[in-house]
């Protein structure tokens, strides 16, 4: 126990945690605050890093030693040592936030179920990457659900569920930093519910017609490459919706270029899409379908990130149409 006494419903909940990134951190502490009985975390096992490829790891396993809780590392989630441990554990629940697909065997284990927090209204943005396409999409809201596990992923009946506004310049990692505060008093919030049985699971099916769910797939390189035959306010949401990772990709003088920031510009012009303008001091900008995109915040291949008038400082483009 975290408290000496049980003085709550919740309390005496046995909670097992499962969790990686820094995401997941802001839950289970949130939980630790809250006097919940977290009898075991679960968390990838420490993997090689870096250039001396020195073991590291997980920012839960970092947050579970420094709080003396009980950790568990499996390379595989269907190993039999690993199930009977688990089984030994007698979880009231089980708690997920940003950690791999779990097998049956392993979700359906508690007699609570287990209970995943998502990034997104579901059952809008089902999938891996639920915060770059709300904000790649343009959207004004967008929020923090709980839901339990069941057979197909992001599909589960919801227990509750937060709404909060995305400001038209916020970039994924905004919303991010942002999201893992609110979703870890919603977990909170979920968690009392479940323990004074107060709680009335909502099947997905009956929130929204199916054929109108936008989805949010896992981003690879091939996504993040950025089409200057658009509108500027569609590429400066794709822009913000990769940053800070994986990043927008375009290229400048055959050199990939990540841009991280930027502003756009609507005004009326008759260059070609992807025309690159630079006055060589504090402006370097794309043309599009209707004004510019003008970078703020970059990297281009083989440096290191910085601003766009520090940029301009050391580089000289060859493909830019050098302005007043």
């Amino acid at each position: 126990m975290n408290k000496s006494t049980a003085n709550s419903p919740m309390e005496s909940l046995r909670i097992i945690f499962m969790g990686t990134p820094d995401f997941a951190v802001a839950s289970l502490d949130a939980l630790v605050q809250a006097g919940c009985n977290i009898v075991g975390v679960i968390t990838a096992p420490d993997k090689p890093a870096g250039r001396g490829m020195k073991l590291t790891e997980s920012a839960v396993k970092k947050y579970a030693v420094e709080k003396a809780l009980n950790i568990l590392q499996p390379e595989k989630l269907k190993n039999p040592d690993f199930l009977a441990t688990l089984t030994e554990l007698k979880a009231d629940v089980q708690v997920v936030v940003a950690f791999r697909m779990l097998p049956e065997i392993v979700w359906n284990m508690p007699k609570l179920g287990t209970v995943n927090l998502h990034g997104s209204l579901l059952p809008q943005y089902r999938g891996a990457a639920p915060i770059h396409w709300a904000v790649i999409n343009g959207e004004a809201q967008t929020g923090v659900t709980t839901f339990k596990l069941q057979h197909s992923i992001d599909t589960g009946d919801i227990l509750l569920q937060k709404s909060f506004a995305i400001s038209k310049d916020e970039t994924t990692g905004e919303v991010h930093d942002r999201m893992k505060e609110i979703g870890a008093t919603l977990l909170v919030e979920t968690i009392q519910a479940i323990a004074n049985g107060s709680i009335q699971p909502k099947p997905q099916n009956e929130l929204i017609d199916p054929t109108n769910i936008k989805h949010a797939p896992k981003l690879f390189t091939e996504n993040c490459q950025i089409n200057w035959n658009q509108s500027a306010t569609i590429i400066q949401n794709f822009i913000r919706g990769l940053s800070p990772f994986p990043g927008a990709l375009s290229k400048l003088d055959d050199k990939i270029l990540k841009i991280y920031r930027s502003e756009k510009e609507i005004e009326a012009h008759t260059h070609a899409a992807g025309s690159i303008f630079t006055d060589g001091k504090q402006l370097l900008k794309f043309a599009v379908t209707d004004g510019y995109i003008h970078l703020l915040d970059l990297q281009l291949e083989g440096k290191k990130r910085m601003l766009v008038a520090d940029f301009l400082r050391g580089y000289r483009s060859t493909s830019a149409i050098l302005i007043n």
